[in-house]
């Protein structure tokens, strides 16, 4: 279920995460979608050949796993994704599991914004991305 949280509900240390195990079918179509045809995605071959020795993910995917916490676990429904900033620590795999989590850092009750620590890791539990991003939420019916 999701549940829209309020401004005034959130507090520092409140965490939320989401996991899903990147497929074949995601990088293709992730691809598809942005045009990104980077052969150490698409190409077996070509990935041999890498420093990665294999074909990775495409990064901003998992950023993407991110944006489904913010928008669907914290905050939620009607927050708006404004900034973040992002390290990409290791590469995905096709088939790694990539859990995505979100913590509050800080809030800002001028503008009705709060920062969160975003992080993604593999099933290992190796950090693969870390970063900050910046929410804010939509203005109450009484604003």
């Amino acid at each position: 279920m999701v549940i829209e949280q309020t401004f005034d509900q959130l507090n520092i240390g409140d965490r939320a995460n989401v996991s899903k195990t990147i497929s074949e079918t995601d990088v293709y179509l992730f691809a598809g979608i942005t045009g990104d045809f980077n052969p150490v995605h698409v190409n077996s071959e070509y990935a041999k050949d890498t420093q990665f020795s294999k074909r990775i993910a495409h990064g901003v995917l998992s950023v993407g796993l991110i944006s489904t916490v913010l928008g669907t676990r914290l905050p939620g429904p009607g927050s708006i994704y404004l900034n973040q900033t992002v390290s990409f620590l290791a590469p995905v795999y096709v088939g790694d599991t990539i859990t995505a989590e979100v913590e509050v850092i800080e809030k800002m009750p001028e503008k009705s914004r709060v920062k969160l620590r975003t992080t993604c890791y593999n099933q290992t539990g190796k950090n693969i991305l870390q970063g900050e991003a910046i929410v804010a939420f939509k203005k109450a019916a009484n604003q």
